[in-house]
């Protein structure tokens, strides 16, 4: 395994000082963010350290010169907007970047890119897996074409009131990866994180063991669960599963990572910051990666 980070936590530098962050700070990969420029309506989103959208071969040399000088990795390409939203203009414009987006991936020698299926919040599950139908076979067709594999992650994308009560993400847990993967079961594979499960009362471990296959991508993010906040407002409030930093949670680690070992594994593990105590600078965000890296390093000799 290879151990990483999601460079959306560090959204003021440029991809050159990205890279050699990474360097020096002993990290072998990084999943850069592709978002189109010009920001986004979501926290964590909206990051643009390489920019698709008209992605020349001059671009594509350069970013791969980048790569050599600084000897980091590009893990994979990370662009997580709702292609299943129940706008249709905003819907045909986050597909067509996603498009753009697969294809930058091979001219910069990356096989991977991550995003979302997505989820239209006031459909049911099976009126969503009805348009996973229509909209998706496009965007498989594309990575096909380009030689590169899909990951899903996993968030629920379920945090606020727009969002409620289904979420902006369909496949959140084993019965809809299930079901995903039985109608493309070529080109996707999971981008999984842990904390999306632990709060569901999914049992991480054993996700991996029966999904190993299929993982071609892991974020290392933890949650803690709030048992006060839970006790008061029931699961269906808000606040009560809050992101936290590596060990700061209630993710499992060693079984986590056992089950990793144990389904042959040999991926990037990218560590997702969004905790909200080390936000305060970039000075806080950087410490956040160095003290997730210390504590991940455990599993990752």
């Amino acid at each position: 395994m290879q151990l990483g980070f999601v460079s959306a936590i560090l959204p003021e530098l440029p991809l050159e000082e990205v890279l050699a962050f990474a360097a020096d700070e002993g990290f072998a990969c990084v999943e850069l963010m592709c978002w189109p420029p010009g920001g986004a309506d979501r926290r964590y989103a909206g990051v643009t350290h390489i920019d698709v959208s008209d992605f020349t071969v001059a671009a594509a040399e350069r970013v791969k010169d980048l790569v050599r000088i600084h000897g980091v990795a590009i893990s994979g390409l990370g662009y997580y907007p709702n292609p299943l939203d129940a706008d249709a203009g905003h819907r045909a414009t986050v597909i067509e970047h996603l498009k753009k987006v697969i294809r930058a991936a091979p001219q910069i020698d990356v096989k991977i890119v991550n995003t979302f299926i997505g989820r239209d919040p006031a459909k049911s599950v099976a009126a969503s897996f009805e348009s996973v139908k229509e909209v998706w076979p496009t965007i498989v067709a594309e990575a096909k074409t380009a030689g590169v594999m899909l990951g899903i992650e996993h968030c629920p994308m379920l945090f606020s009131d727009d969002e409620w009560p289904g979420g902006k993400n369909l496949p959140v847990c084993p019965a809809t990866w299930t079901a995903l993967f039985e109608i493309f079961p070529e080109v996707l594979g999971l981008n999984f994180d842990p904390s999306h499960l632990v709060w569901q009362g999914i049992d991480t471990a054993r996700a991996v063991r029966d999904f190993g296959s299929k993982i071609i991508h892991v974020h290392a993010k933890d949650e803690r669960i709030d048992r006060d906040k839970l006790h008061t407002g029931g699961m269906y409030s808000f606040g009560w599963h809050i992101p936290k930093l590596p060990g700061l949670g209630d993710v499992p680690w060693p079984a986590f990572f056992a089950a990793l070992t144990d389904v042959n594994y040999q991926g990037a593990v990218c560590i997702e910051v969004e905790d909200r105590a080390y936000e305060g600078s970039l000075a806080d965000r950087q410490r956040a990666l160095r003290q997730s890296r210390k504590f991940l390093e455990q599993f990752i000799g």
